[in-house]
């Protein structure tokens, strides 16, 4: 039996896109150098309820304190890394696939979201964050005065 690599053929196509439609990606500083080199990005679910919006993002075999949250000038920016353990086998065959090394995601929020009362849990290999939505100011006529 002959194990053959399945590599997506449009993963570069996607990766280039991305990086054609995200100005900040093409604009890499000395902090954000990773950003290129992400090696893997946890899936993420969005919710939103009348109260808040939810991003809940699988992210197993990552310790807390190496996920670095921020916000600024409304987006979202979670990073993070994943480190593997330096395993050594005695067989002729080692397959790994569980993917290792920097993630990186950014979420645009409206401008109804609270940066100042964002909260970010984890539990079980899941981190859950939670932005409150602020109220909105209504829109009101203005009479000129004469």
């Amino acid at each position: 039996m002959s194990l053959v690599q399945y590599n997506n053929p449009w993963s570069l196509f996607n990766q280039l896109q991305r990086q054609l439609l995200d100005p900040d990606l093409t604009k890499l500083n000395s902090d954000d150098a990773n950003v290129a080199t992400a090696s893997w990005a946890p899936s993420v679910d969005i919710s939103e309820s009348d109260e808040a919006f939810r991003l809940v993002a699988d992210i197993p075999g990552v310790n807390p304190d190496d996920i670095d949250i921020s916000m600024e000038k409304g987006v979202l920016t979670i990073k993070g890394e994943r480190n593997t353990e330096s395993v050594e086998e005695n067989g002729d065959f080692r397959r790994v696939e569980r993917q290792s090394g920097v993630f990186y995601r950014r979420f645009s929020l409206p401008d109804s979201a609270d940066a100042e009362k964002i909260s970010a849990k984890s539990e079980h290999g899941v981190l859950t964050i939670t932005i409150p939505k602020q109220e909105v100011a209504l829109s009101r006529r203005i009479e000129v005065q004469y």
